[in-house]
């Protein structure tokens, strides 16, 4: 008969705090219905965010990170960038084709042949559409003289 009752009794503080998971207990000590979540966003991104890093090495999946910030266009420029506005107002103008932000000016700095290759890149969303771009310069000269008068890289 004792097996049977401390079984019962298991069984019954079993059941309630079944019960009551699921339930959050209010300062007057009596149990309601947790709230259910808020509806999150839409889509797991924003519809303009960005990673762009500055690294050491030929390629992008290889390369040592040397400088890394975010970019969020959307709703208002922000990010760990120093000039957020100036490098959405960049990329907005160029619709987000990364490529035709390094296109070399008419007055060109000499540079060297040094070969100490510096890989940019741009990962992320831009506006809804994911977006991976990476370029190699042969060395920082390089990359300065394509990306001098722009402020998407200039951190």
């Amino acid at each position: 008969m004792r097996y049977f009752r401390a079984l019962g009794a298991t069984a019954f503080a079993t059941a309630t705090g079944l019960a009551l998971v699921g339930t959050a207990f209010t300062g007057t000590g009596t149990a309601e219905a947790a709230p259910a979540a808020p509806a999150g966003p839409a889509g797991l991104y924003a519809p303009s965010a960005l990673v762009l890093t500055i690294g050491q090495g030929a390629r992008p999946a290889t390369a040592t990170v040397v400088r890394a910030v975010t970019l969020s266009c959307s709703p208002a420029p922000s990010g760990t960038h120093p000039a957020p506005e100036a490098a959405c107002a960049e990329l907005d103008a160029v619709e987000g084709d990364f490529g035709r932000l390094t296109v070399l000016a008419g007055d060109r700095r000499p540079c060297t042949r040094e070969w100490n290759p510096v890989t940019v890149t741009g990962d992320g969303v831009w506006q809804g559409k994911r977006v991976r771009w990476s370029a190699t310069y042969g060395n920082t000269c390089e990359l300065q003289a394509r990306t001098a008068e722009g402020a998407v890289f200039s951190f």
